[in-house]
C-alpha cells in the first residue's frame, strides 16, 4: 500500500515476512500535548493543550482512527479540535483526500494525500503513512500518530473537556491488563490473521483471536462494561473492533470461526455502545466495507464488495 523513503513516495511497500506472520510497524510520532506543555511520557516538549490549536486527521474506515473520533465527540472537543476525514478508497498513491460522501478535506495546507502532511513535519520521513495524525497548527509539525495516545490526551490534556475521566487513576492497572489483551489479540489480531502470508501463521493469530473473544464473552456476561461498572477507555479500544468484526474481518480476514452475532454478551454489550451518539455516529459501515474490499487487491483481487451481512 506504498510509504514514504526519505520523504519520496514509493506505491509499492517492500514486507519481509519470513515466517508468514504480520508485524504492525511501530507509530514514529510520539509527542504530547498536555494541560501546560511539559513533555509527556515520550517525545519533545512545547505542546500545551489550547482550543483550536490541533487538527485530526482520521478517517471512518480505520478503527485505529475511530478511536481518536469517538473520544474527541465523547470530551466534547469538535469546537477545539478541527479535523479533516480521508476518502475510504486507499489506492497507489496512499491515503487520501479525494472528493466523495463523508470526506472532510485538508483545511491547513490543501493537501491532496495524507504523506504531504508526513513530508511537512519531516521532510526525509521513511516510513508507513496512516491515520491517525493530530496536527499543530502553530508549530506546523505532527504531534503524534499513535492512536491510544491521542486518545489519552483528548481525555485529559484539555481544560474545556466535557464528560467523566475514561483512564481514571484507580482502575488504570485493570484498564492496561484489558487493553494488552484487546491489541494483541483483536485490534491487531484480526490483521495478523487477514495478512498472514501462511496457514501456520493465520491459524496461530486466527486462534488467539477468538481464545480472547471467548474471553471477553466470560467477563462481560457478568458486567455491562470491561472495567469497573463504567465506560472507560479499554471499552473505546474494543468497540471499533467489534463494529467491523462481523461485517469485514469474518469474512474479508477469514476470522469465521464465529461471529461477534454468536456471543450473547459481547453482541449485548456492541448494542449499547453503538447506542451512545459518540460511537453511533462515527460509525460508517460504508466507509469501512468499501475500504476493506476495495483497497486490498491481494485480498479481494476482484474488488468485490459483498451486499451483507444484514446488522
Amino acid at each position: 500500500m506504498g510509504e514514504l523513503v526519505d520523504g519520496i513516495w514509493r506505491a509499492e511497500r517492500e514486507i519481509k515476512r519470513d515466517d508468514g506472520a504480520f508485524k504492525r510497524d511501530a507509530s514514529a510520532f510520539r509527542n504530547w500535548v498536555t494541560p501546560d506543555g511539559a513533555a509527556g511520557p515520550s517525545g519533545a516538549d512545547g505542546f500545551a493543550a489550547a482550543a483550536g490549536r490541533y487538527h485530526l486527521y482520521a478517517a471512518y474506515f480505520c478503527p485505529w482512527a475511530h478511536r481518536t473520533l469517538i473520544m474527541r465527540k465523547l470530551k466534547g472537543l469538535e469546537d477545539s479540535i478541527s479535523v479533516s476525514i480521508a476518502h475510504w478508497h486507499v489506492e497507489t498513491d496512499g491515503v487520501a483526500f479525494a472528493p466523495g460522501d463523508g470526506v472532510i478535506g485538508d483545511p491547513e495546507m490543501n493537501a491532496r494525500f495524507l504523506r504531504e502532511i508526513y513530508v511537512a513535519a519531516k521532510p526525509d520521513y521513511s516510513g508507513r503513512v496512516t491515520v491517525p495524525v493530530l496536527w499543530d497548527k502553530r508549530r506546523k509539525t505532527i504531534v503524534s500518530n499513535e492512536s491510544s495516545e491521542i486518545v489519552r490526551m483528548m481525555n485529559s490534556a484539555f481544560s474545556g473537556a466535557r464528560g467523566p475521566d475514561y483512564y481514571p487513576a484507580e482502575l488504570r492497572e485493570e484498564i492496561d491488563a484489558v487493553n494488552a489483551l484487546t491489541y494483541a489479540n483483536l485490534n491487531n489480531g484480526v490483521y495478523a490473521a487477514g495478512f498472514a502470508t501462511t496457514q501456520g501463521a493465520y491459524e496461530a493469530a486466527a486462534t488467539r483471536l477468538f481464545d480472547a473473544l471467548d474471553e471477553l464473552e466470560r467477563r462481560l456476561a457478568r458486567a455491562d462494561w470491561l472495567v469497573g461498572g463504567r465506560m472507560t477507555e479499554a471499552d473505546v479500544r474494543l468497540v471499533v473492533t467489534l463494529l467491523r468484526f462481523d461485517i469485514v474481518y469474518v469474512g474479508h480476514f477469514k476470522c469465521n470461526l464465529r461471529r461477534i452475532a454468536d456471543y450473547p454478551a459481547l453482541s449485548a454489550y456492541l448494542a449499547r455502545l453503538k447506542a451512545i451518539d459518540a460511537i453511533g455516529s462515527t460509525f460508517r459501515p460504508d466507509h469501512v466495507k468499501n475500504h476493506y474490499y476495495r483497497s486490498h487487491p491481494w485480498i479481494n483481487p476482484t474488488g468485490i464488495v459483498p451486499i451483507g451481512p444484514a446488522v
